[in-house]
């Protein structure tokens, strides 16, 4: 394997997204990392004290984590990475029992913006939140062939090779999972009590999604490419996570003029306007709680906030080599080439020449090269956490990542030494 890095992190990660079939779960195995990193989990509800060291809040599908340095102020700045745990998917429906024609089926409605034809013909587990009776909640995942998506033959469509597969959100994505001629209402929550040894009737909501079993895998002849699932984003706050355990176990942790953040939001792939998504209060108002426990007050607020930085990291476009010509003739990050600098003048993404700079000193002093990404001026440009965290807080935002290949695919691609550079510039950047 003729790689730069050691495979230890990446070996990680795939760990971490196997274990990671929803948000749910993400933010739970991100926890447990930082957890075996000395830090503890605060309660929103609970009132907040100044002790330093590291603390993280968990809610829903999102993850906010700090460590506090023990000479830090009320006024101290942050340093926060950016990231967010959805992919799309096919999500379960409320009343998900359905079928026709003998086939058993469950009604899903297709979440953010998936390609389509990577979910068809593909094993699919179930995973997700279960919200019980007494209001607790409780993570399932099955994780074995249970859903299959089926494709129409191509005998009964002679028009695909030509003018290419035509998929119907509504009727061609519904997954079978069985045989039988009645619809049984209640029947998959019924199957999901069983696999969680739940009683009957003890599950009341839900918040369920689809997920292909095939685990991450090496690819390649020399094994330099990683395939696998949802490395848009889990890929970043994977790597955001080891950056700020990394730093919070340091020798000189106590030392540092800025308190690290790892900020991993839900709903990305859907505009983010939710209580767990980046365009909502919660990461402002943990900001805004850790500087007032530091018995801070506005003045002190906003003299964090305007030293404050935020590195926005999502993943971004390889160079294509079956359709270079959708790129910018100018622009063409590679696999293993390093973290991408992404870069929109209309603000779809934050960075400008001061944040260029702040990322170009994390990776000087990491020692990994980085890339720029900007789209092609034909094509319109995606978007990330990155423009709203900076209009929402008013924190400069530099928008960054890794060049992967089939993104919003079910199995994406990326370079195995582009994760763990990732990891060591955001570290970098939150070490100051």
């Amino acid at each position: 394997m003729r790689t730069r890095f050691d495979r230890g992190h990446t070996d990680d990660l795939m760990s971490f997204l196997a274990a990671s079939p929803s948000p749910y779960h993400a933010v739970a195995s991100a926890a447990e990392r930082l957890e075996k990193a000395g830090f503890r989990q605060v309660e929103e509800t609970d009132a907040w004290d100044a002790s330093s060291g590291g603390k993280y809040v968990l809610r829903g599908g999102a993850i906010i984590a700090w460590f506090v340095p023990e000479g830090a102020t009320a006024h101290t700045p942050f340093r926060i990475v950016g990231a967010h745990t959805d992919s799309p998917n096919l999500r379960v429906k409320p009343l998900p029992d359905t079928g026709a024609h003998g086939w058993r089926q469950v009604a899903v409605e297709i979440y953010g913006g998936p390609l389509l034809n990577s979910w068809l013909d593909r094993d699919l587990g179930l995973a997700g939140r279960l919200t019980l009776r007494d209001g607790s909640t409780r993570l399932v995942n099955v994780d074995r062939p249970l859903l299959r998506v089926p494709q129409l033959a191509i005998h009964m469509d002679r028009s695909v090779p030509t003018e290419g597969l035509k998929l119907d959100k509504q009727k061609h994505m519904q997954p079978i999972w069985g045989l039988g001629t009645d619809v049984r209402e209640g029947d998959l929550i019924r199957f999901v009590e069983e696999e969680c040894d739940l009683a009957p009737g003890e599950v009341t909501g839900w918040d369920l999604m689809t997920h292909p079993v095939e685990p991450p895998a090496y690819l390649g002849r020399d094994r330099e490419l990683l395939a696998g699932p949802r490395m848009d984003n889990l890929l970043s706050v994977h790597a955001g996570t080891a950056a700020l355990a990394a730093v919070a176990t340091a020798a000189e942790a106590d030392a540092l003029p800025y308190i690290p953040v790892l900020a991993a939001f839900d709903h990305e792939e859907n505009g983010s306007q939710s209580d767990t998504g980046a365009d909502g209060p919660l990461l402002g108002g943990i900001l805004e709680r850790s500087v007032f426990a530091r018995d801070g007050r506005y003045e002190d607020k906003a003299r964090a906030f305007a030293g404050t930085v935020c590195l926005s990291s999502d993943t971004g476009h390889a160079v294509h080599p079956n359709y270079a010509e959708r790129h910018d003739p100018t622009h063409h990050p590679r696999a293993n080439g390093g973290p991408i600098l992404k870069v929109n003048v209309n603000n779809r993404y934050a960075t400008d020449g001061g944040g260029r700079a702040v990322f170009a000193a994390a990776c000087e002093r990491a020692g990994v090269p980085f890339q720029s990404f900007v789209s092609n001026n034909a094509m319109p440009c995606g978007t990330t956490i990155g423009p709203i965290t900076a209009a929402r807080h008013g924190i400069k935002t530099v928008d960054i990542g890794v060049a992967i290949l089939s993104m919003h695919s079910v199995r994406e691609l990326c370079g195995v030494d582009d994760p763990p550079m990732l990891a060591d510039a955001l570290r970098a950047f939150l070490e100051g």
